[in-house]
């Protein structure tokens, strides 16, 4: 019964602070449009990559719900640099799992938390840009070398006097070729002469884009299609956006959130329960600590919100304050399943630079989080510490059933379809 009663008191005291980062996590969902983040991060760079940061840091997205949106990004022309760093902020930090920090973990961690995990995602997301660039550069010089070789063993006067010849042709029928077709399809009208059959659908398709006062001027990408992006671009009544955010957040987020968030509950209870808090005392704190919480998340596929439950068990049992926030770190970001997606979409030696840059900054921040508490006094508070100072009874009690009513409900559903 200890048992049962520490996981509730668990429950209770953090769903008030998952219902209020679910809102907002459905908010943000809603009012950022679909394509804004292919439109700011499709160049390598520094700039690029702490936007990429910087915006993935507050999304609603888990460890599995970044690994799409990811992938999506990288294939709608997203830079190396900003793919990485948004695959390594979504699913380290987020408003929901920065809300449930407060409470279970204190203030200190719930701000150093999101500090760590943007530089975290700033410098893995460079590394991977970097390694990007210098196979970019050996292979520019690799095909240099082999232009210059081919030159000198192989040409002959005649043969430069025939080449020279053959690329003067092939560039003045491409230079005409462009230009008929610049003309043909997008600013001709329908009394050009050159207009053909063939081209009629690419006419019907930029009449509405180009400047008929100058039909002859190149018309500018951001000018294109500008009917159908202008009603896609108006606004959705208020309510119905707030509709959409409620939806979400208590469907799709909730789904994907409440198993791994269940068993994080279980385990700090369990812990709690069970594990004398001089159990892990002897190597709680330090790099042998640090490393062990990353090999134990490095199989465990779990989000930042579930993490904070079992970074709070952990930090009861005796773990130090810095190797809890190197578990809550390197779990959401370092899985199998992103691992291998960085290798599918970014390629094989990119893994090496994000792995570098996750785990690397993310121990680097655990030591100067056990450095901080220790010399500044900070405080990290353990979740019996603080329960029911934030709130009344009441209201703690009422957003938890509430809460688990919710998740009550999508179990039902769950079962529905599979007897289907």
């Amino acid at each position: 019964m200890t048992l049962l009663s520490n996981f509730w008191s668990l429950f209770l005291v953090s769903a008030p602070w998952l219902m209020l980062g679910l809102l907002l996590a459905g908010l943000l969902n809603i009012f950022i449009p679909k394509n804004f983040l292919q439109k700011h991060l499709g160049k390598e760079g520094v700039w690029t990559t702490i936007k990429a940061a910087l915006i993935g840091a507050p999304m609603p997205l888990c460890s599995c719900g970044v690994i799409p949106a990811a992938v999506g990004l990288r294939r709608a022309g997203g830079s190396k640099s900003a793919t990485t760093a948004f695959l390594v902020s979504t699913p380290e930090t987020g408003v929901d799992s920065v809300s449930v920090s407060y409470v279970l973990l204190g203030p200190f961690m719930a701000i150093i938390r999101p500090i760590a995990a943007v530089s975290s995602a700033i410098v893995a997301g460079l590394l991977v840009g970097k390694e990007k660039s210098s196979g970019t550069k050996n292979l520019d010089k690799e095909i240099q070398t082999a232009a210059t070789t081919g030159t000198s063993c192989c040409a002959s006067k005649q043969a430069d006097i025939e080449n020279n010849a053959e690329k003067q042709s092939v560039c003045s029928s491409k230079k005409a070729e462009i230009a008929t077709d610049t003309k043909t399809s997008c600013c001709a009208t329908s009394s050009d002469p050159a207009l053909v059959n063939s081209s009629e659908a690419v006419l019907e398709t930029t009449a509405n884009c180009c400047d008929t006062d100058h039909p002859t001027q190149p018309v500018n990408s951001e000018s294109l299609c500008c009917d159908s992006k202008k009603e896609e671009q108006q606004a959705a009544p208020f309510s119905t956006k707030i509709k959409q955010a409620l939806h979400f957040s208590c469907n799709k987020l909730l789904s994907d959130t409440m198993g791994w968030l269940m068993i994080g509950l279980f385990f700090a209870a369990l812990v709690q329960t069970y594990v004398p808090t001089s159990f892990l005392s002897h190597w709680g704190d330090g790099i042998l600590a640090m490393v062990v919480v990353i090999l134990v998340s490095i199989p465990m596929y779990i989000c930042a919100t579930a993490s904070t439950p079992i970074a709070a068990g952990l930090l009861m049992a005796g773990v130090s304050p810095g190797a809890v926030l190197v578990f809550m770190l390197a779990g959401p970001a370092t899985n199998i399943a992103t691992v291998g997606v960085v290798a599918t979409e970014l390629g094989k030696r990119a893994v090496s630079a994000y792995l570098t840059g996750v785990i690397g900054i993310a121990i680097i921040f655990g030591f100067l989080t056990d450095y901080l508490v220790e010399q500044y006094g900070f405080e990290v508070n353990p979740a019996h510490a603080i329960e029911h100072e934030l709130m009344p009874q009441w209201l703690t009690m009422g957003l938890g059933i509430v809460l688990l009513l919710l998740m009550l409900r999508l179990v039902l559903i769950s079962l529905k379809h599979r007897m289907k």
